[in-house]
């Protein structure tokens, strides 16, 4: 029964993967506004996705994340930093993942 309650625990407190659309989505918002919070929780998500394409040998895809992430972290810790290389990573998201 412990054993039971445990598992289904795990299974309920899962992570989720944020879609392809969503980090978009955030992405877009962050051009506007790169100290937004939606901006640094961004960082993990496109983390995860990249991990999870990684996994699946899209390296494409994979670098296209990293990138966008490093324009991310660029712009929201260097606050003088222009936020163009955000805008200019993320046809490379659209197309490779």
């Amino acid at each position: 029964l412990l054993l039971k309650i445990l598992l289904l625990s795990n299974f309920v407190i899962a992570e989720t993967i944020p879609t392809k659309s969503k980090i978009l989505k955030d992405a877009n918002y962050c051009i506007k506004d790169s100290q937004a919070q939606v901006c640094k929780e961004l960082v993990s998500e496109i983390e995860k996705l990249q991990l999870l394409v990684f996994d699946q040998n899209r390296f494409k895809c994979q670098s296209s994340l990293l990138g966008l992430q490093s324009a991310i972290i660029e712009a929201y810790f260097f606050k003088n930093f222009s936020n163009e290389r955000i805008s200019f990573a993320i046809p490379y998201v659209v197309k490779n993942c």
